[in-house]
Protein backbone atom coordinates (compact mmCIF):
# COMPACT_ATOMS: atom_id res chain seq x y z
CA UNK A 1 0.00 0.00 0.00
CA UNK A 2 1.40 3.37 -1.04
CA UNK A 3 1.40 6.19 1.44
CA UNK A 4 0.04 9.54 0.34
CA UNK A 5 2.66 12.27 0.34
CA UNK A 6 2.19 14.88 3.04
CA UNK A 7 0.06 17.79 1.85
CA UNK A 8 1.61 21.22 1.99
CA UNK A 9 0.03 23.92 4.10
CA UNK A 10 -0.85 25.79 0.90
CA UNK A 11 -2.68 22.73 -0.48
CA UNK A 12 -4.64 22.30 2.73
CA UNK A 13 -5.61 25.98 2.76
CA UNK A 14 -6.80 25.76 -0.86
CA UNK A 15 -8.82 22.63 -0.06
CA UNK A 16 -10.52 24.40 2.85
CA UNK A 17 -11.30 27.46 0.75
CA UNK A 18 -12.63 25.36 -2.12
CA UNK A 19 -15.37 24.06 0.19
CA UNK A 20 -16.52 27.35 1.77
CA UNK A 21 -15.43 30.84 2.78
CA UNK A 22 -13.28 31.25 5.88
CA UNK A 23 -12.19 34.30 7.83
CA UNK A 24 -8.43 34.84 7.95
CA UNK A 25 -8.33 34.05 11.68
CA UNK A 26 -10.43 30.90 11.26
CA UNK A 27 -8.26 29.58 8.40
CA UNK A 28 -5.07 30.30 10.34
CA UNK A 29 -6.43 28.33 13.32
CA UNK A 30 -7.31 25.38 11.09
CA UNK A 31 -3.83 25.38 9.52
CA UNK A 32 -2.00 25.54 12.88
CA UNK A 33 -2.69 21.85 13.45
CA UNK A 34 -0.69 20.96 10.33
CA UNK A 35 2.04 23.60 10.47
CA UNK A 36 5.63 22.82 11.22
CA UNK A 37 8.04 25.24 12.87
CA UNK A 38 9.31 26.41 9.47
CA UNK A 39 5.85 27.21 8.07
CA UNK A 40 4.78 30.85 8.02
CA UNK A 41 0.99 30.85 8.27
CA UNK A 42 0.79 34.65 8.41
CA UNK A 43 2.65 34.96 5.08
CA UNK A 44 0.39 32.33 3.49
CA UNK A 45 -2.74 34.15 4.71
CA UNK A 46 -1.37 37.48 3.43
CA UNK A 47 -0.62 35.91 0.03
CA UNK A 48 -4.14 34.47 -0.22
CA UNK A 49 -5.63 37.86 0.69
CA UNK A 50 -3.53 39.61 -1.98
CA UNK A 51 -4.66 37.13 -4.61
CA UNK A 52 -8.30 37.58 -3.56
CA UNK A 53 -8.70 33.95 -2.50
CA UNK A 54 -9.39 34.91 1.10
CA UNK A 55 -11.63 37.82 2.03
CA UNK A 56 -13.09 38.70 5.40
CA UNK A 57 -15.65 40.91 3.63
CA UNK A 58 -16.83 37.99 1.49
CA UNK A 59 -16.90 35.73 4.55
CA UNK A 60 -18.97 38.30 6.44
CA UNK A 61 -21.44 38.61 3.58
CA UNK A 62 -21.81 34.83 3.33
CA UNK A 63 -22.20 34.41 7.10
CA UNK A 64 -24.84 37.16 7.33
CA UNK A 65 -26.76 35.66 4.42
CA UNK A 66 -26.74 32.21 6.02
CA UNK A 67 -27.60 33.36 9.56
CA UNK A 68 -30.14 36.15 9.03
CA UNK A 69 -33.09 33.79 8.57
CA UNK A 70 -32.60 32.30 12.04
CA UNK A 71 -30.81 34.84 14.20
CA UNK A 72 -30.88 38.47 15.29
CA UNK A 73 -28.24 41.15 15.11
CA UNK A 74 -26.62 40.40 18.48
CA UNK A 75 -26.09 36.73 17.69
CA UNK A 76 -24.75 37.32 14.16
CA UNK A 77 -22.42 40.10 15.34
CA UNK A 78 -21.11 37.91 18.16
CA UNK A 79 -20.40 35.01 15.80
CA UNK A 80 -18.56 37.32 13.41
CA UNK A 81 -16.41 38.71 16.23
CA UNK A 82 -15.63 35.15 17.39
CA UNK A 83 -14.33 34.39 13.90
CA UNK A 84 -11.96 37.36 14.07
CA UNK A 85 -13.84 39.71 11.78
CA UNK A 86 -12.84 43.39 12.01
CA UNK A 87 -15.25 45.67 13.89
CA UNK A 88 -15.85 47.85 10.83
CA UNK A 89 -17.11 44.83 8.85
CA UNK A 90 -19.26 43.75 11.81
CA UNK A 91 -20.75 47.27 11.99
CA UNK A 92 -21.55 47.15 8.25
CA UNK A 93 -23.27 43.78 8.66
CA UNK A 94 -25.27 45.03 11.64
CA UNK A 95 -26.41 48.09 9.68
CA UNK A 96 -27.68 45.85 6.86
CA UNK A 97 -29.51 43.58 9.30
CA UNK A 98 -31.16 46.45 11.20
CA UNK A 99 -33.23 47.38 8.16
CA UNK A 100 -35.57 44.41 8.55
CA UNK A 101 -34.82 43.16 12.08
CA UNK A 102 -38.44 43.38 13.28
CA UNK A 103 -39.80 41.53 10.23
CA UNK A 104 -37.23 38.74 10.61
CA UNK A 105 -37.97 38.42 14.34
CA UNK A 106 -41.69 38.25 13.58
CA UNK A 107 -41.15 35.51 11.01
CA UNK A 108 -39.00 33.47 13.41
CA UNK A 109 -41.57 33.97 16.17
CA UNK A 110 -44.40 32.84 13.83
CA UNK A 111 -42.57 29.63 12.93
CA UNK A 112 -42.05 28.69 16.59
CA UNK A 113 -45.23 29.96 18.23
CA UNK A 114 -48.68 29.80 16.69
CA UNK A 115 -50.40 32.17 19.14
CA UNK A 116 -49.62 35.30 21.10
CA UNK A 117 -48.73 34.79 24.75
CA UNK A 118 -51.82 34.60 26.97
CA UNK A 119 -50.03 34.65 30.31
CA UNK A 120 -46.93 36.27 31.75
CA UNK A 121 -45.20 32.89 31.76
CA UNK A 122 -45.87 32.37 28.05
CA UNK A 123 -44.70 35.92 27.34
CA UNK A 124 -41.47 35.26 29.25
CA UNK A 125 -40.95 31.94 27.46
CA UNK A 126 -41.42 33.50 24.03
CA UNK A 127 -39.20 36.45 24.99
CA UNK A 128 -36.43 34.09 26.16
CA UNK A 129 -36.65 32.21 22.87
CA UNK A 130 -36.25 35.39 20.82
CA UNK A 131 -33.50 36.61 23.11
CA UNK A 132 -31.59 33.35 22.66
CA UNK A 133 -31.78 33.96 18.91
CA UNK A 134 -30.02 37.30 19.35
CA UNK A 135 -32.84 39.81 19.17
CA UNK A 136 -32.81 42.95 21.33
CA UNK A 137 -35.39 43.55 24.04
CA UNK A 138 -36.96 46.42 22.05
CA UNK A 139 -37.54 44.11 19.08
CA UNK A 140 -38.87 41.35 21.35
CA UNK A 141 -41.32 43.75 23.05
CA UNK A 142 -42.43 45.04 19.66
CA UNK A 143 -43.14 41.52 18.34
CA UNK A 144 -44.84 40.08 21.42
CA UNK A 145 -46.92 43.16 22.21
CA UNK A 146 -48.00 43.52 18.58
CA UNK A 147 -49.19 39.92 18.46
CA UNK A 148 -50.90 40.23 21.84
CA UNK A 149 -52.85 43.23 20.47
CA UNK A 150 -53.69 41.30 17.28
CA UNK A 151 -55.30 38.54 19.35
CA UNK A 152 -57.26 40.89 21.64
CA UNK A 153 -60.98 40.04 22.20
CA UNK A 154 -62.28 43.12 20.36
CA UNK A 155 -60.81 41.68 17.14
CA UNK A 156 -63.25 38.77 17.41
CA UNK A 157 -66.47 40.76 17.86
Amino acid sequence: MRQQPEKSLRQRALEYLSKREYSAVELAQKLKAYASETDDIAALIADFKTRGWLSDARYTEQMVHARQAKFGIARVANELREKGIDDSLVAEAVAKLQVNEVERAGEIWRKKFKAAPATREEWAKQARFLQSRGFTFDVIKNILNRHAEDDSPEDYS
